[in-house]
């Protein structure tokens, strides 16, 4: 769907490799100054979410702003930081922090309920700190704390 300055769509098979960029982008930092390696998208836990995407129940939209890439909205079945079980749709989420803000991430989200909806799933769950500004915009969204570990919320939204 396009937007004032940006679209969304679909991702590319040729394109899979920007999820890597996406999931490190979607690990919550509480400090700018410091941040995680890169290379932490690696650790099993995390590369889950990104290891050989395109199977049957994987799905991508992104966010396009003049030809480049800034966001990107996945889901799997997987076993995740927010999974709770084998039928729902895990969701990840990032923009590239200038992206933020702007109300793109919400879209996103919107369109790959829709997507989900489409597709006949009845929810999707994700993970968020609760200090991750984010969470905020799963509220808003429909999203509902199902569960809290620590310092994390496991949220659904019924379809």
């Amino acid at each position: 769907m396009k937007y004032n300055n940006y679209k969304i769509r679909m991702l590319r098979k040729e394109e899979e490799d920007v999820l890597g960029d996406f999931l490190y982008e979607a690990i919550f930092q509480k400090d700018d100054s410091n941040p995680a390696p890169r290379d932490i998208i690696y650790k099993p836990e995390l590369k889950v979410y990104i290891e050989n995407f395109g199977q049957e129940d994987d799905n991508c939209l992104v966010a396009e702003y003049e030809g480049q890439i800034v966001g990107a909205v996945w889901t799997r079945i997987i076993k995740g930081y927010g999974s709770i079980d084998d039928k729902t749709p895990e969701l990840a989420i990032s923009l590239y922090k200038e992206y933020r803000g702007k109300g793109i991430g919400t879209n996103m989200m919107l369109e790959m309920l829709e997507v989900l909806k489409e597709k006949g799933y009845h929810q999707a769950s994700l993970s968020v700190q609760k200090d991750n500004y984010a969470s905020k915009l799963y509220i808003k969204v429909g999203f509902e704390v199902v569960k809290e570990i620590e310092d994390e919320y496991v949220m659904v939204y019924k379809i």
